[in-house]
Formats: structure tokens, sequence, C-alpha cells
């Protein structure tokens, strides 16, 4: 087994990530086989408990881990399925440790964190390294391990000195350090600067890693004699010496490393230059260069509790992004806070109450995504209402879904009490319940989490032809609230159709309007198995009626060709033509685009 480690310096949020799951796509276009880790310091023993506003979004794998968005970010780039393990956190390494010390496996030895802590840091990476996540029975050949948070971070250190030991473990030409650093230009003398890097990297030096490629991060490439410096002063051969520039499309960041020629650089540090092939990244940047070339726009509504912070719903714009490329149309997301959307902040800020009204009532699709507690509850209900009075393209998830069921409630059976017993226990008419198999003391991994099969029973459904007419899909969960199985009855007499259902036939898992063009709400996250050139079912379902071209999709679907309803006849979207490649770039925002996606 191989190892790529990628560590940052100077600043945070320079795009280790990206730049994890570049190096993986251009290994894996060079023909070897690809796992990835990510280390997060924090105590945490992993993301499902954080909010939002602290670390993004929560990615829910399938067997129910819940994980940094990085992950996210390795599963879309390397089309991959990780495990809960593949996200290493202290939290996780300190219980591990502990319930060994409990046990007594350290034979009365003072537990300390050199070495127990540290071996058993350097034991998880080697275990779950060897883990296939291609679908593959073999190990893969290489294990790229993004380091989070900063050099220097106090939080940081038992991993530092724990990869430190590692690289002595696994010996030479079996492990590579990145470095991820900023090279920043001061506008006052518009040069760039090298010394934030230089001391990044003594840093790095002093406690105990020697990098052996530096990735710099600058608005503009590294100019020759920036690159000469960095090389005399951080040690490293000046064609070890990459530039990760600003760019609109974080899709170019695999084919900029590849012009730079860093496969050749890593291939030399871990000895695989006698069987890398020449790295082949036609569809990929045939899908790059299709992305900074849509112009026909497709404007769909977010609307959320947290759309001050776009990666709180990274995967939920991405698989938008996954789906309007399928359809070869330009998204535009209009970001609209549920609050403002209700009637008191029509008294409290009228101006916001009017804007926020303003962007739904201009677009094509509207979506509802996840989310928790009740603020914002009662502006999401209102969204759905307008929508489903007004025939306007509707997806909602999670809670999404489950609004749709309360404002149907009120609105169509007169329930004007009805609510979710998560914001209003006592209601008298309670269409969303807790599920009996939930905790109501302990947050953490408690919830319904993971990949699960829902089976349709609707035959003729849209989300039912979306999927091909399968019997039932398998989707990941997250949730602790369900619809409540006494009403469901009552709700479809009245026309609501629940589409599909779990085993047991008691769980609601997908609902429908029939009479409306489309309106469907899905209990699981679609948006966590969305890829490039695999857009989401029910996403492409929503761009599609957004451009009026859902019948077109429909049909193609239940023939399980998946032909993009605007593009020439050999463009698919759930398998690229050799004639036609397409698919889509990731999202890096730059002045307010996003790979020629414009949000406002």
């Amino acid at each position: 087994m191989k190892y790529v480690l990628v560590t940052g310096g100077v600043v945070s949020g320079l795009g280790k990530g990206v730049t994890a799951s570049s190096i993986g796509v251009l290994l894996k276009a060079c023909g070897l086989r690809v796992t990835s880790i990510k280390i997060d310091p924090y105590l945490n023993t992993d993301a499902g408990t954080m909010s939002p506003f602290e670390h993004g979004e929560v990615f829910v794998l399938d067997d129910g881990g819940e994980v940094d968005l990085d992950l996210g970010n390795y599963e879309r780039f390397l089309d991959i399925k990780l495990t809960r393990d593949n996200n290493i956190t202290t939290g996780k390494i300190y219980q591990h440790v502990i319930a060994k010390e409990r046990k007594g496996d350290y034979l009365g030895k003072t537990v300390q964190v050199v070495p127990h802590v540290t071996d058993a840091i350097q034991d998880w990476i080697e275990r779950v390294a060897v883990i296939p996540v291609d679908g593959q029975e073999d190990p893969a050949d290489v294990c790229v391990i993004e380091l989070g948070g900063t050099i220097g971070d106090i939080e940081s250190a038992p991993f530092i000195e724990a990869l430190g030991q590692f690289s002595y473990r696994v010996g030479p030409g079996n492990f590579c350090l990145v470095h991820v650093s900023l090279v920043p230009v001061l506008n006052v003398v518009g040069e760039q600067k090298t010394k934030p890097t230089q001391h990044s990297v003594r840093g790095l030096r002093g406690l105990g890693l020697t990098p052996d490629i530096l990735a710099c991060r600058s608005t503009k490439a590294l100019e020759d004699n920036v690159k000469e410096k960095l090389a005399q002063f951080c040690h490293v051969p000046l064609e070890y010496i990459f530039t990760l520039y600003d760019i609109p499309n974080i899709w170019h960041i695999p084919l900029l490393l590849k012009e730079q020629k860093a496969h050749l650089a890593i291939s030399k540090v871990l000895n695989l230059a006698s069987i890398l092939k020449e790295p082949s990244l036609g569809e990929w940047t045939s899908r790059a260069e299709l992305c900074d070339n849509l112009h026909v726009p497709v404007r769909i509504a977010v609307v959320g509790k947290y759309t001050g912070l776009s990666d709180a719903y990274l995967s939920v714009l991405k698989a938008l992004l996954h789906a309007s490329v399928a359809c070869r149309k330009k998204l535009v997301v209009d970001w609209v806070p549920a609050c403002d959307l209700e009637k008191e902040t029509e008294k409290e800020n009228p101006d916001a109450y009017k804007a926020a009204w303003k962007l739904l009532k201009g677009v094509d699709g509207v979506l509802v995504p996840g989310g928790f507690g009740d603020r914002g509850v009662e502006g999401k209900i209102l969204a759905a209402k307008y929508s489903r009075e007004n025939k306007i393209p509707f997806l909602g998830i999670c809670l999404g879904m489950q609004i749709a069921v309360i404002e149907f409630a009120r609105s169509v059976l007169c329930l004007h009490d009805a609510n979710s017993t998560e914001f209003k226990p006592e209601t008298k008419h309670p269409c969303i319940v807790f599920m009996p198999e939930g905790s109501r003391t302990h947050m953490g991994g408690t919830m319904r989490l993971g990949s699960r099969k829902s089976f349709f029973n609707v035959k003729d459904s849209k989300s039912a032809k979306l999927y091909g007419n399968k019997n039932f899909v398998d989707e990941r969960h997250r949730h602790r609230y369900e619809v409540n199985p006494d009403m469901v009855e009552r709700l479809e007499k009245a026309g609501l159709s629940f589409a599909a259902k779990d085993e047991t036939g008691k769980r609601m898992e997908i609902i429908e309007l029939p009479n409306h063009p489309f309106f469907i709400g899905a209990q699981f996250h679609p948006e966590f198995k969305s890829r490039p050139g695999k857009a989401s079912p029910l996403f492409l379902g929503l761009i599609a009626a957004s451009c009026g071209e859902l019948d077109t999709v429909l049909n193609q679907a239940a023939g399980h060709q998946h032909l993009i309803s605007n593009g020439p006849k050999n463009v698919y979207v759930n398998g690229i033509s050799k004639k036609s490649p397409n698919g889509l770039a990731d999202v890096r925002y730059n002045n307010g685009y996003c790979n020629g996606l414009y949000t406002r």
C-alpha cells in the first residue's frame, strides 16, 4: 500500500479536500485504484451533532456514518463508497484507546499519547486503507489521507506525531507528503510572498514531517523566481512545486496537476513510475469544459434554514448541478431564508419579507432541504403551499417532505392545527411523529441512518419512472421523525400519494401529488448518491420539470437510457457517451459564480 498525506499550512480553507480529491482523480486516471481517509482532530466522535454553521453539512454514508463533508467530495470525485471508519476523529481514537485500557489490553502500562494513542492512529490507518471502496475485492493501490486543520493547531499534535512515525513504519517509497500552503499577493506591492509558506514548512519540519511536494495556492500562477525561492528555502525540488491558482471551476484542478506533471512527481516519490500509465482525463476535460459553456438558465429556489452558509447544503447544491448539466442548463440558485417568508418577518423586517417572496415567485422550481429545529418551519410550509397551489415544480427532502405533508393536511384536509410533534408536541393532529426506535436522551448516532430500501407501490408514479421502474431503490437516510402511520389513509383519500414505503409498508418514503406537474417529497437524502454523469433521478426530475422537459426525461428513464432531453441522441445522463461526454464540475465560489452556476 502506498500513502499520500495532504496537510495544510498558513490558513484554513485553502482547499486541502479538493486537492486530495484531485490527486486521487489524477492517480485513478493513471490506472491506479484509490481510497481515501479524512482525519479530523476535533474531539467529537463524528460530525453528527455539529451545527451546519460550525462545520458545513453532515455527509451520510451507506453504513450510516455521519462524517465530514470532505468525504462527500471524495465519493463524488472518485466514484467510491466509503465507510464511517474512513473518517478518523480524536474522539474515535481516544474512545478506542480508553476501551482497550478498561479491558486491560495494555497489561498494566501507563497509557500515554506516545506510544498508545499514536499507535492506535497508525493501526487505524493501516486497517482502513485496505478496505475496498470501489466494488472490487482487493485493496486499493494508493490511500490518500487528508489531515484536517492547519499545521500548528494544538489538537492535531498527536496526529502529526503519529504520521511522522507512520512514514518510518511504512518505509521510503511508500509515503508521500503533499503540503498545501498559501502564497499571498499583497495589494500594496503586488508581489507573491513566499514567507508564509517558508514558515509553514519550517513548522512542519519541526514537528517531524518533511514535505515531498508543495501545492501552492495563489490568485495566479506562481512566477518562476517565486518557485525557485520556495525550492531554495523549503528544500523541495523545483519540479515538485506546483501552483493551484484561483479558477471558477474546480474540476480544472486535476487538469492543472496533470499539466504540471504532478503524477510523475508522486510516482517518483512512491516508486510507481514502472506501473504508472499516462493519465486518461478525456471525459473529465469534456465535463469541465461543458460546465464552462452552459448559457440557458434554470432558476431554483432553495428554501432553507442555513442559507447564509452554502456548505450547509453542499451535496444538495452539487446534486442540482449534476442534474442541470444533464439537462444542458446553467443552474441559478436563489437562496431564500425560510424565516423571511413568515408573517412575523413581514412585521419586523418588511424589506426582507418582500425580497424573499420576490425571489420565490421568480423561480422555475423550488427545493426545500432537510433540517432540524422549528426555526423557519412555517416559512418552508408556505413555500410548499405556494408551489402546490401555483403548480411550481417542488422537491422536498427529509424535513422538506414532512412539511409538505403538514401543509397538505392543513390546506386540503382543513386540519389547521396539523403539525409535527418535533415542533408542537401537543398538536391535536400530529402528521409527523417521533420514530419508536429513536432515543430522546442521546442525540449522536441515534437517528435512522444509512442506506435503506424504499419499495415502490405506485408503479405509474413519476418517482418510479425516474428510477427506471425499479421495484425498490437504496438511498441514504438521516431522520428521527416520520409520517404518522395513523394519518396515511386519510391523506391518501384526500389525494396525497405515498409512492414508496419501507419494507414493512408502514414507513412512508416518497410522497407525490399525481395531479401536479412535479410535486415530490422524499424521506431519504437522494443528494448523497448523486454523481457527475449519474445525476440523482429525483433532482433530474426537478430540473427537467422546471425546464418543461419532464415528459421526455420520464420516457427515456422508463426505457433505462436516461437520454438528455435537450441533447443529441448519443448523450446520456447516467452513462457518458464517447461522442458527447457530459458531466458536471464541483462548486467553488468566485465572485458569486460556481462552475457556471450563479448564486444570489
